[in-house]
């Protein structure tokens, strides 16, 4: 099954670092945030990938074209014009990257890479959030309640720490950013039909989010699969450096897997 990956956002809010690069390669632990989310799939043995491109695309096409020199150790001979590599820690990914162009909204970019899909059910995420969720478990969800899509449902922690306050207002405790109106909030990672494609009407004008999951939501053709454990996007430079303390100490939940 293809895990198909929206990277194509401009990342305003995250500007501080994507004024240079596309928010999807902006690095935790010194690995674009794009590369976590493919290791959590390719953990559970998802590794065939389409990204949808758009804003920067080239530094993407330029990370994937020379990661396996990247990954390397190298001899280069200048004078015979020769490169050799040593102890390569290459993944086993195949990776489709598409130019899904620069305004196009969610919906648009999706439906640009239909015919990578075909005919087949496949998966969803955005490039910019990671998540300790269970893809085997998550996918085993989709084919059991037989809806046309389902969305991973989350619940995130509030913009600020909480404190616990008693009756005559003494503080008991401090609370580390607590879950928010306990609301759940589409969290992506999406199992999708292929029948979800049409419903994506207005083509790159399309805002997956709105009509799409709108329609399937009133013909009962969305599921949840709610998902409380650890979810995080980095929209914000703030979201970044607590992404890097959490890989720094590390206590990042969403590496499920093992080097």
């Amino acid at each position: 099954m293809k895990v198909v990956i929206l990277a194509g956002g401009y990342g305003t809010r995250l500007s501080e670092e994507t004024e240079l690069r596309p928010k999807p390669m902006v690095e935790i632990g010194g690995k674009p945030i794009l590369w976590h989310i493919m290791k959590i799939y390719s953990h559970y043995g998802f590794n065939e990938f389409i990204v949808c491109c758009g804003y920067k695309s080239y530094y993407i096409k330029d990370y994937f074209y020379h990661y396996y020199m990247h990954s390397a150790d190298i001899t280069i001979d200048l004078a015979d014009n020769k490169i050799e590599y040593h102890n390569s820690m290459s993944e086993p990914w195949k990776i489709t990257l598409v130019d899904t162009g620069y305004e196009t909204m969610t919906g648009g970019r999706i439906k640009r890479i239909q015919k990578y899909i075909g005919s087949e059910p496949f998966m969803l995420t955005y490039g910019d959030g990671v998540a300790n969720i269970n893809i085997a478990e998550l996918l085993e969800y989709h084919k059991k309640n037989r809806r046309l899509a389902t969305l991973t449902a989350v619940l995130p922690t509030g913009k600020f720490g909480a404190l616990e306050i008693a009756e005559d207002d003494r503080i008991l405790s401090f609370i580390e950013k607590p879950h928010g109106d306990g609301s759940w909030v589409n969290g992506g990672f999406f199992v999708l039909q292929p029948e979800v494609f049409e419903y994506i009407t207005e083509e790159d004008a399309t805002v997956f989010e709105r009509k799409p999951l709108e329609n399937l939501a009133r013909e009962g053709q969305l599921q949840s699969y709610k998902h409380s454990g650890f979810w995080k996007p980095m929209d914000t430079l703030r979201d970044k450096i607590e992404l890097q303390a959490l890989w720094e100490t590390g206590n990042a939940p969403w590496k499920v897997w093992r080097e």
